[in-house]
This record gives C-alpha cells, structure tokens and sequence, in this order.
C-alpha cells in the first residue's frame, strides 16, 4: 500500500474525486458474509488433547445458505473507539470487533504452477509495470492501483487519519493526514474495481464520516461509513504481484516431535505424576528431529514440507483422557504460555535453527497451531477470563458432546473440549486479535511457511479470514512466498470441509473423505476399486479449482494404516478410533509382505494424483500401532523387516518420481478403467501424460485403455506395450512413453 501526501494551494478539493480517475454512481450494496453456524452433520467423540472430533459417519450434507446480516438505518455519524475490554466496537463493518466473516477471494487465486521439478520456490519476479505505447503502465485489473485524495477541511482539530477498508489493517492501523492550506490531506493507492468504506479519526477519537462524500453505507453499528464506489482512473499505476501459490508441489512429512528422535536428552525432563508412558513424553526433540534433516533423510523420501507439533509450551499438569487414563500435554494440544517454546522440545533457538536447516535442504516448514482453546493453566485465561466462553450454560458443563453442547450445529465453536481446556470466544474482537497476534509472533520469530490449524469448525469464521488478512498484509510481503494455511475438519461431510477452502480462510484441508474411501476399496478391501474411481471422479474439482488439498492414508487419530491393509485387518471400518487396543492387545508388526505392499499400493495412489500427499511419521516403514496414544510409538530408525525395507525403498522412488514427473503433481486425472480390483488413470499436463495402473488383488490382472504404443514402468524400468498391460499382484505400474 502506498500513501503520498499532497501539497495543495487554496483550490477546493472534494475529497471523494479520484486524482485523474472517474467513479462510478451506481449503488453500491454489502457482500453477505458467509455464517459461522454452518451445519456440522457429525457425532464426534473427544479426543484427550482436546483436538478435532471423529464423525460418526461420512455423508455429505448442504451447508445453510450464508445469512446476510442487516444494519438498522440511523443519522448518527459518529461511535467510540472500542475502550481496553474490547465492549465498544469501531464504526465499521469488518473492524475490529465486527462480526463479519465474509472476505473476498485474494489474488493468490490466481496462482501458476510450480517448477518443472518439484520445488517450492514461490518468490515472484517485480510488479508487472510494461508500458504500452502511451506510456501507460500495463497489468492485469487485479494489480491496479488508483491514487485516491483524501482530504478533510481544517478547522480547530490537532489531528486527522483516515480508516478503511483500504488496507487488511485499515480499520485498526489509520493512516496520518497533515495540513495543507485548508485541508488535511493524504494520497492512497486504491485497488481497481473496488468500493473503498472510510472514516476519517478526529483527535484520536472522533469517528465522522466524509462530510464532502454523498455516498454512505451502513457501518453496522448504528451509524455510516463514507465509501468510494468501484474504483477506476485513466491513469494507475501496478501493485507487486501476489507471492506465487506453488504449494501443489509440496509433499508433507508429519513429524510428531515428541516421538521422532531425542537429540538432547539433558531437556526430556522429568516423568508426568500419574501419566503412564504411552501417554507421556518420550524424549523427541528439535535437535534429534534438525539432524535427521541435515542427514538428507526427508530428501531421500522426496520430502519437501515438514509439519511439526504445536510449538508453544504446554501445561506441565496432566488430565484426564476420554478413556479414562490420564495424559501429559506432549501431544502439544495443550497450551499455557503462548508466547514460549515447549521446553521438552527444545529453545526457540533450536527451533529457529531446525527451521534455518529444513530450509538449507530445500525443505519449508508447517507449524501446527491449536487457536480454539488453552489450558486452564494459561495465564491469559487467568488474566482475561472474558475472553473465553463460560463452561457452564444454563447451570449445566457446556462440554463438547455432550447433551448440553452437542459436537455440531450452533454450540460447537463454544463447547469446550474437555472441562480443562477453555474454550476462546473470538467473537470478543480484543482476544481475536490477541490470537492472531500470537500466530503472526510464532511466524516471524521461527521464519515458517505455512500453518496446519487444527479443530477448524470449532472456531468462529472471523478469526480465519483476519488470520489471512494479516498474513497477506505482514508475512508474504517480507517472504515474498505464499503462507500455506491447512486445516483440519474431522469429518466425512465434503461440504462442511469446502465451506473453509477459499482465498480468504484456508488453502486447503486434509481430505478425510478420500481417506475413507481409500481405505475401503485399497487396503480393507470392501469396496470395489470403481468406487475409487467414482469418488475421485467426483472429488478432484470438488473443493475449487485453486485449493491445495492434503491427502493422507495415516495420520496421529487413527490407527496405524498397516493394520488396515493385513490379510485380515485389524479393523474394517475406515473411521474406526482404536481406542479399544490402545492400552491393552496392542497390534503388533504384521508379518506378511501383503500388507506392506497393499500400503505401498496405497502410497502410488496418493504420490500420483493432486493434492499434498501426506506421509505420517513411520508409515514410511509401516509402523504399527492402535489408537491414540498407540498410534505414536516412538519412531522406529533400526530393525526393518524384509516388508519394512520394501515399503520404504518404494516411498522413496514415489518421491523420486513426483519431483522429476511434473504431470503427477499438476495435471489433470482422466479415468482410463476400474473394476473391482483395478484402476487405471492418466495425469495429464500440456507438456506430459503419465499413466497410472493399480492392481489390488492376490492375483496378477490385465489393465486395458493404455495407449498402443511401448511404454516404460518408471518403477521399475521395465516395458510395455499397450492398450492392455499385466499388472502383478498387489503393484501398480507408473508409465511413460517415448
């Protein structure tokens, strides 16, 4: 945003004209912001750290159609500021404590795509600035940029700024006019096509509206905002390009700090009173976890993003899980000092250099971050116990899941996970911006990429697109790369996770439902693989064409992925939690090569089709493991089995060829055939096809509807020639042609 101070002589300027561009007269009218009380169709069960909730089924459901909020007419022009408790709200729709959800899609939607080979690149070049033969700046309409004259007649006031929608902060953060003969004056820069609401701040406290501007809009509370209607010049100027939004190259690698590797063993502390060791620290840390980094372990896997555990210190006390036992905070889902590092991990030092050598390695790190509560513990929750939601309503615990407060509909986004873990009520415009604040703090001070932000339909909408705002306005202009923002939204409605995926909340989410049917029709086997095809028939445009979803087979709520591929699975419902072997009849490695090669079939799927594949600590070697806290056994560095290498080594070339296959990243899926136990599919650049064919069975299957010519198994360097190819048991065949 650029701001240039006019001088002007004795001429009257009517601060609504445009320098050297036109307005236009047409009404202007209010987007309806989208509601936060979007359905959730799920019944969830708690999870001890307090973290999203798991669905009781995986059919999608319409969300309500967004209510539009009306503002009652009134004369006033002025309104407070808001005082310290954040009661008194500012004069203007989408300030600080308005209740406004709704933002428009950033420029980031307009995103290229990524390197040739894989990388996460995402710096731009300059703003495009060519000049045409009149000399005039040529860029597309999103990048231009009218020099707007604001002006205010001086009279007896001390100061004057001017507050807007001009800017993501321009509610809070006013921009100074000074005197110049008889008016106060200042020159913005207005983006192209817009309509701009101001006020101008009189004395540091006065709100009024343009008394030289006809044109006003509700504000929201009682009053009006002046407003510039579709902004236009002859003459403008090229804002920087957006950071490119290169994020579809990336593969993602969670590593579950805590279980990863203890590199310092002076900072593992000592044991949590009356926490059993599954469900207390082991001794992962950022040293243990920055030296696998340095020993090229995640480029071996064709890793290029790192998502890390909650990096803020958590409570020292333990609590009381939905099982029954208790638990210790080293998941990191549960926060007391927001502004410091968890101890058991290591110092923000430490954290920075992991940070500084995932980045050496070509690696961009994604920070997870839990914004819907702290623990009880947390100092802010003493200090400023207003901003979070009551526990109690009407007298009775307001628990999620509970009859009082159910996991969905209105009362999720202020149930609190568990009676320990208060929930924040970010409808409080004051502990919003706290929040926010808190994640900008973390960005900056650790230099990370992105941000997984976890229970993301337990939160109000508000808290999402000031976070993008805040992001656009701080962050990317210094790292000049886009922030990926992915959320998680435990739940099988694709609806309710789409309602998150667009410019102005989240990049993308993890994609449960591909989860489930993946697991279904390639590692359970209950469903046919057609029905694979189908669902990714209809998924793959589902959630807009610039979302960057994550796909996943195993993740930290569910049991370990290998006991769903055995010859007799340990479970056979996608969505089953494990809990009841979390503790006792705890699975063991399987010892048949099947299982491992049914996941490893698995991974070809996720590492060939779009999206960011998910590699979930260990089941790169197919660890084993039940439910939470099994599921995060410490990972396994020795001992492989003949099974465990094979999964490994196959990781390993996927991640091979999806950095040097542009096509498997970024093209287009076509189905080629499916039946009940293969499916065939090309992914298609304008430069590249590859094809894909996967064979779940037992038993050897012909795959037809390949292209008639010689190909080449990028697997396995062997040749075919098609339409129809053989495809052995178990295995699926990555093909190219000259």
């Amino acid at each position: 945003m650029k701001y240039r101070l006019l001088f002007l002589g004795s001429a009257v300027l009517l601060s609504f004209v445009l320098a050297g561009c036109g307005s236009d007269s047409s009404s202007g009218t209010e987007t309806p912001a989208p509601s936060d009380a979007a359905s959730d169709s799920t019944g969830d069960a708690p999870h001890p750290e307090g973290g999203d909730a798991q669905p009781a089924d995986s059919g999608d459901a319409k969300l309500p159609d967004a209510q539009d909020a009306q503002a009652g007419d009134s004369a006033s022009t002025d309104a407070p500021l808001p005082d310290a408790t954040g009661e008194d709200a500012p004069p203007a729709e989408g300030g600080p404590d308005a209740a406004v959800d709704g933002a428009s899609p950033d420029a980031q939607d307009a995103a290229q795509d990524g390197s040739a080979d894989g990388s996460l690149d995402g710096a731009t070049d300059g703003a495009t600035d060519g000049a045409a033969n009149d000399g005039q700046a040529q860029c597309a309409d999103a990048l231009k940029r009218c020099a707007h004259v604001f002006s205010y007649p001086v009279g007896t006031e001390t100061s004057v700024e001017v507050r807007g929608t001009f800017a993501p902060n321009g509610w809070t953060q006013g921009v100074a006019m000074q005197p110049v003969g008889g008016f106060w004056t200042v020159s913005i820069d207005l983006a192209w096509g817009t309509d701009v609401q101001y006020k101008y701040v009189v004395n540091g406290s006065q709100w009024v509206v343009d008394p030289a501007n006809p044109d006003k809009v509700s504000d929201g509370y009682g009053g009006f905002n002046s407003v510039v209607k579709n902004v236009s010049c002859a003459s403008w100027s090229c804002a920087q390009p957006p950071p490119e939004n290169d994020w579809q190259n990336a593969v993602m690698y969670f590593a579950f700090v805590d279980r990863f590797v203890d590199g310092n063993p002076a900072n593992n502390g000592s044991q949590t009173s009356g926490v059993s060791l599954p469900a207390d620290y082991q001794g992962g840390d950022y040293a243990g976890l920055a030296g696998k980094v340095t020993a090229g372990y995640f480029n071996e896997l064709g890793v290029n993003t790192l998502w890390l555990t909650v990096p803020v210190d958590n409570t020292d006390s333990s609590g009381i899980g939905s099982d029954g036992h208790n638990y210790s905070g080293y998941h990191g889902y549960w926060p007391k000092n927001l502004d410091q590092t968890e101890g058991r991990f290591g110092t923000m030092a430490e954290l920075k250099a992991l940070v500084d050598a995932a980045h050496a390695k070509g690696i961009r790190v994604v920070l997870d971050y839990a914004m819907n509560h702290v623990h009880q513990d947390a100092p802010v929750y003493a200090q400023h116990p207003d901003w979070f939601w009551p526990k109690d309503v009407n007298g009775q615990a307001c628990i999620c899941g509970s009859s009082v407060c159910p996991w969905d509909g209105t009362m999720a986004k202020r149930c609190w996970f568990t009676d320990y873990l208060p929930d924040f009520n970010f409808t409080n415009a004051v502990a919003r911006n706290y929040s926010v604040d808190n994640v900008i703090w973390w960005m900056q001070q650790t230099g990370a990429d992105g941000l997984r932000l976890d229970a993301v339909k337990h939160i109000e909408d508000a808290w999402l697109t000031d976070l993008r705002s805040r992001l656009t306005a701080d962050i990317e202009p210094v790292t000049q790369h886009h922030v990926y923002l992915v959320g998680e939204t435990y739940t099988g409605d694709r609806n309710l996770i789409k309602y998150y995926v667009n410019g102005a909340m989240l990049d993308g989410q993890f994609d449960f439902p591909q989860r489930a049917q993946l697991i279904s029709s390639m590692l359970v086997r209950n469903a046919p693989m057609s029905d694979l095809a189908g669902f990714l028939d209809s998924n793959d445009s589902f959630y807009g064409s610039s979302a960057v979803m994550s796909t996943f087979v195993g993740n930290h709520d569910v049991p370990r992925s290998i006991h769903f591929a055995q010859d007799n699975p340990a479970w056979t419902d996608a969505w089953a939690g494990g809990k009841e072997r979390a503790w006792s009849n705890q699975p063991g490695l399987p010892s048949e090569s099947s299982a491992f090669e049914r996941l490893g079939n698995a991974y070809t799927l996720l590492f060939t089709t779009q999206g960011v594949p998910l590699i979930y600590y260990g089941d790169e070697v197919g660890m084993p493991g039940a439910g939470d806290p099994d599921n995060r056994r410490m990972m396994q560095w020795t001992g492989y089995t003949q099974g465990q290498q094979a999964l490994l080594a196959h990781v390993k070339k996927l991640g091979q060829l999806r950095a040097s296959l542009p096509a498997l990243r970024q093209g287009t899926r076509t189905t080629l055939s499916s039946n009940a136990d293969t499916f065939a599919y090309k992914m298609t650049t304008s430069a590249q096809t590859v094809y894909v064919a996967i064979n779940r069975s037992d038993s050897a299957q012909s795959v037809s509807n390949l292209p008639s010519s010689a190909m080449t198994d990028q697997l396995t360097n062997s040749s075919f020639t098609g339409p129809t190819v053989t495809v052995p048991a178990r295995s699926a065949l990555i093909l190219t042609t000259p």
